[in-house]
């Protein structure tokens, strides 16, 4: 039984391994020398006009949760999508509570003000 679980020990060990040497190797050709412009904090090309540390609105991170729940809706889509026919009236009707179930949760979000910016 134990001999079963060998090649995944040894996967296991070579990824490690490999992890570990890439660093390794990066830290003897590349050491660190900072300069001010590395240490400034880079996004998409635009110079940074506060403090990298701020706060985001609460709005923010509802829009972020409803992005993925309306993202994992579309995940488990595709392979209704696919099996579509194979599935019949029955998983038609399942994947339509489904939706129906989340187009709720959006009218709701939606009536509360969690999409609005402002």
């Amino acid at each position: 039984m134990a001999s079963s679980y060998l090649p995944i020990l040894i996967l296991l060990a070579v990824s490690v391994l490999n992890a570990v040497g890439m660093l390794a190797v990066s830290h003897v050709l590349n050491p660190r020398r900072a300069t001010p412009e590395k240490e400034i904090p880079y996004e998409s090309g635009i110079i940074p006009l506060t403090d990298t540390r701020g706060r985001f609105s609460v709005h923010f991170y509802m829009v972020a949760i409803s992005f993925i729940i309306f993202d994992l809706e579309a995940i488990f889509l595709i392979p209704w999508a696919v099996e579509m026919r194979a599935l019949g009236w029955g998983g038609f009707v399942a994947v339509l509570i489904f939706t129906l179930v989340l187009v709720v949760g959006l009218v709701y979000e939606w009536r509360k003000g969690g999409l609005d910016w402002e």
